[in-house]
Formats: structure tokens, sequence, C-alpha cells
């Protein structure tokens, strides 16, 4: 941990960890906040020991080996924020990506892939089954597995924002998914055009791209974004969408949804619904709902 004098007897306090395979930044806004950083961090560590793939012993990864659970509350509320975002994107954001993940070589956290795994991509095909929540019992039917990545992320975003703010103003960035609580923060967004600020008050914000998280498997370069019409690594002209909105489980939703829609049809959903967003292709930066 390390602090920056901001004035007025408030002292901007800073911490960077690993969780959930991406670097968290948390700052807020205190006089003294090295216990409630210390709690925030704690937190991201047990959302990850419940929430990720990649540890057999997750809560996740028992639903998805018993294919029915008796959810505790983190589980159940986030699987029930995603079953809710698949119907209200008409299936563009769809948790039950798991299988494709593995096919296109997503079998272990990022960090641990090999950058040229020459292995055969297995075809791909679209998402099968369903998950369905019933008295706080999570079922999935028909070989559907689930995979909560950005949800999850955003959802530990906001969790450890919540905590946070018992000592002040603050802001959390888990690799991009940004919670904000109090004041005002300029985040930098990176464009076609160059890097754009905007302020956050009050507000998330979440990207989603195919630039960053890429590998090659089986001769192709491959990204972490699937469409759950193939089970295959999306293919769009955008590069990337950033998202602002009220909570970082939203903004993940939207940009998610946008990235998969295309620049064209992403702008026109994005100004028709109000979404402030991003979006960003290889050579143009197009500001929607609101930005522009």
């Amino acid at each position: 941990m390390f602090t920056l004098t901001t004035g007025m007897d408030l002292t901007l306090n800073r911490h960077r960890f690993r969780a959930m395979g991406t670097d968290v930044e948390l700052l807020v806004e205190s006089r003294d906040a090295d216990s409630t950083l210390a709690v925030a961090e704690a937190e991201f560590h047990r959302l990850e020991a419940l929430l990720t793939r990649f540890r057999p012993e997750s809560e996740l990864s028992r639903l998805n080996a018993a294919g029915r659970l008796a959810a505790g509350p983190d589980l159940l509320r986030v699987v029930e924020l995603a079953l809710a975002a698949r119907e209200r994107t008409g299936g563009r954001f769809d948790i039950n990506v798991h299988d494709a993940l593995l096919a296109a070589g997503y079998d272990r956290s990022f960090e641990l892939l090999s950058p040229d795994n020459e292995r055969p991509v297995e075809p791909a095909s679209a998402t099968r089954g369903r998950v369905e929540i019933a008295d706080g019992v999570i079922t999935l039917h028909g070989g559907a597995q689930i995979d909560l990545g950005g949800i999850g992320k955003g959802y530990a975003a906001e969790r450890a924002a919540e905590l946070l703010a018992l000592a002040g103003p603050c802001l959390v960035n888990a690799g991009g998914d940004v919670a904000t609580r109090g004041g005002s923060w300029p985040v930098g967004v990176e464009t076609a055009d160059g890097a754009l600020t905007l302020e956050l008050a009050g507000a998330a914000l979440a990207t989603s791209g195919r630039d960053r998280r890429r590998w090659r498997h089986g001769g192709r370069e491959l990204h972490h974004l699937i469409d759950p019409r193939t089970g295959a690594p999306a293919e769009t002209d955008l590069l990337r969408v950033t998202v602002v909105a009220p909570d970082a489980m939203e903004a993940e939703v939207a940009a998610k949804s946008l990235f998969l829609a295309g620049a064209d049809t992403a702008r026109a959903e994005a100004d028709a619904a109000g979404i402030a967003a991003v979006l960003t292709t290889e050579s143009r930066t197009v500001l929607a709902g609101g930005l522009a």
C-alpha cells in the first residue's frame, strides 16, 4: 500500500494486488484506511474462491460437476443477475459458455495459458442446455456448464466498493471493471484516436474487447469473448467496447452485448437505450448514448 496526499486533510490511499486473474487497484479518500483496504482485498479473494472455474473446490466448479447445487448467497445472486441479463440481451450475454471456452483452449487461468498451443481447436457449437433457479437451488439442464468471468469480476468490484465506502469516497478497478462510491473520478479510456477521459460520479465502467485476452490455439489466434450463437470466439468489426452504467455488472453485460452486435448495430442500440458507450474499431472511435 502507499498513499498520496490530495489536500484538505484527506489522503488518497492506494492498494494493488492480484485476484481473479487480473490486477486490482483500490483507491479511497480517507485519513486512515489500511484496515478497510485489507477487508476489501479479502472480499475479492473470498469471492474468487467461490466463483472461479479454475479451482475444482470452488462453489461454481462443484455446481458444474454436480449439475445441481443449493447455492450460497453470492453464487445465487450472480447467477440470478446473469440469467436476467440473458433475457434482457436476447441471449447475447450468456454464462453458459464454459465448454466453448474450453474448446477454444481457455482451460486454465489466463496467465498460465501457453502463448502458442498447437493442439487442434475442438469444433464449436452453439450453447446447449439451460440454467434454472428454484428455491435457492441452481440446476443445469441439458449439459449446460457455466462461466462467471466478467460478471463475477463486476460483482466483486461492487462488493469491494461497498466496503471501501465505509471509509470514504472510493474507486475499485478490477482489470478495467470500475466501481465507484462518492466523489468524482476521471478514468482514461483507450481508443483508436488516443486516450479519452470519462468522469465517473456514482457510476461504473466496464470494457469488453478482443485485443487483450488473446492466445494461439491450433494455429489460430483466438480470444475469450464467446458468441453463444456459434460457441466460438466472436467475429465482429469492433475491437473493444467501453460502457458507463449504474453498476459494474450492468456495464459488463452491456459491453459484451454491444461488442457482439457489431459497430453499426451497437451504436444504434446504445443511442436508442441511452447507454453511454465508446465503440472502438481497428481504425475509428464512435461515441454513443449521449457521449457524442
